[in-house]
Order: C-alpha cells, then structure tokens, then sequence
C-alpha cells in the first residue's frame, strides 16, 4: 500500500515540508506554520493543486 503525501510550503517564511494528509485538518481549517507559526488556511500552505485535491480526499 502507497502512503499519501503532501507539499507544504509557508507563504510567510518558505519553509517547506511533506505530511500526510489525514495528519492535517481540513483544507478551510487555520493551520500554524512549524517554523514561524505563521497562521492561516490550511489550504494556502499547499503547493500544488494537486496537493490540496489530496487534502479535500481525506476530509
């Protein structure tokens, strides 16, 4: 079985990173940066729209 991932990357500092996707909460839901704790929607940390497509799968 292929584990999902997916891409994240802050707007704020860059910091980039690899989760998966039932470890994060919905892509509307606030999300906190590791790195800066920058705070905003889930949904704009994701790099790709296939990534937050991947996010919306497992909500």
């Amino acid at each position: 079985m292929v584990e999902a991932f997916v891409r994240l990357l802050c707007p704020e500092c860059g910091k980039d990173w690899e989760s998966g996707p039932s470890d994060l909460p919905g892509h509307r839901a606030n999300f906190s940066c590791p790195n800066c704790h920058a705070t905003r929607r889930l949904a704009e940390f994701m790099r790709t729209e296939s990534d937050l497509n991947t996010v919306k799968q497992f909500e």
